[in-house]
């Protein structure tokens, strides 16, 4: 029963992409579109192309995460991919107000549903595949397998371009019919090259290197592209940061995966010259549960001071979801955790805890101007409170 009703489900994402294609006259046809896939880096790669290529004179638009932008007018988004007919509408209004390149994050669940089915990519960037959305894909094949599907729609005369530093990178290009490159510091690639650029961390610096691969398969000038690379900003929520008159650094970020939580502490502990790391964050409710142990045990360890709370828990029980991060923790580890389920309190707690050289990290919302707690979606954002929380002080 349930392989026929998702059978019926895949027909009816197919026969609206079919529709809106022919509604709305084709429009992705007449664009240069470029495609972003993997767990972590879509919003960073994407919005850099988008304002590389913007610079440089090309008129363009963005569909990501945080924003969807058609040329530099900006549009509030509550998806990672929109589905197929409000995709389409943002292509005619994209080609309607001049735009030649597209850059568009492609998440898992689109390509699950066919929503970019028919859409006319002239390129593809993996960045990397880790822990995520086991809630949807149940199995990490299932979630692989979404991804490749983006790489085998790409069409003959298009690019594919991989990590090659990523255990998934070589699979991703396999029996593939676009063009094949790939990108990496550690294994041989076809791009390898330190870049300047304001972006913090290692993670970041694969981010700008598939940026700069993109562009010059895309034909930009190399040059021009390294220049404009060395003072462009990160997108919302991306290791957002500002600092305090008392010398305490605070850091707003995405990171909601294990790897993307490691990742940004690692980067922490790196830029740390003393002082301690101190680190909020939760687990999102109605998701990937699995993952909640192997995030709490990642902040614990790479943290001084780990203070467990709120994601967003929407309809279960905050306590409960804490609880499951407290799974499995070492006595050790359980000895630097606080539990403070409300996540205004949280932060408040961790900027009064916080001392001349410390590090706050405040994680897994980033871009977010919400929370939802039993089903109600309330204004919050993480750095807004962070303000008003050294403000009290």
């Amino acid at each position: 029963m349930k392989s026929f009703t998702k059978k019926l489900k895949t027909l009816w994402w197919r026969i609206k992409s079919v529709v809106a294609r022919y509604y709305y006259g084709n429009p992705s046809k007449k664009l240069k579109i470029v495609g972003v896939t993997g767990t972590n880096g879509k919003t960073t790669t994407a919005t850099l192309l988008y304002r590389i290529t913007t610079a440089l004179g090309h008129k363009s638009g963005l569909i990501s995460t945080v924003e969807n932008i058609i040329r530099e007018e900006k549009r509030e988004t509550n998806m990672t991919t929109p589905d197929s007919v409000a995709l389409t509408k943002l292509f005619a209004e994209m080609l309607d107000k001049g735009c030649e390149y597209v850059f568009m994050e492609v998440s898992s669940h689109a390509l699950e549903q066919n929503r970019v089915a028919g859409v006319n990519f002239i390129g593809g960037i993996f960045s990397n595949l880790t822990h995520d959305h086991l809630d949807y894909h149940k199995t990490p094949e299932n979630y692989f397998r979404a991804k490749k599907k983006f790489f085998q729609i790409l069409p003959v005369d298009s690019f594919a371009l991989s990590n090659a530093d990523s255990e998934y990178g070589s699979k991703m290009l396999e029996g593939i019919k676009a063009k094949k490159y790939t990108y990496g510091f550690k294994n041989k690639s076809d791009f390898s090259e330190e870049l300047e650029t304001k972006l913090i961390g290692d993670f970041n610096k694969y981010n700008a290197l598939a940026v700069y691969s993109a562009l010059i398969l895309l034909g930009m000038d190399k040059g021009k592209v390294k220049e404009i690379l060395k003072n462009v900003e990160p997108p919302k929520g991306r290791f957002d940061y500002i600092k305090s008159s008392s010398g305490v650094t605070a850091i707003v970020d995405y990171a909601h995966t294990p790897d993307a939580l490691e990742n940004v502490l690692n980067t922490i502990q790196n830029m740390k010259k003393e002082g301690k790391v101190i680190s909020v964050f939760g687990c999102g409710g109605d998701r990937d549960s699995i993952k909640r142990p192997k995030m709490s045990k990642i902040g614990a360890e790479l943290s001084d001071i780990a203070i467990f709370t709120s994601d967003n828990p929407r309809s279960e029980d905050p306590d409960k979801i804490i609880e499951e991060m407290k799974t499995n923790l070492s006595p050790e580890n359980l000895k630097k955790v606080k539990t403070i389920p409300n996540r205004r309190e949280a932060i408040l707690e961790a900027v009064k805890l916080a001392q001349k050289g410390d590090i706050i990290l405040v994680a897994g919302k980033g871009h977010e101007d919400y929370q939802i707690i039993k089903g109600v979606k309330s204004h919050f954002d993480d750095m807004e409170e962070l303000k008003k929380a050294y403000e009290k002080l």
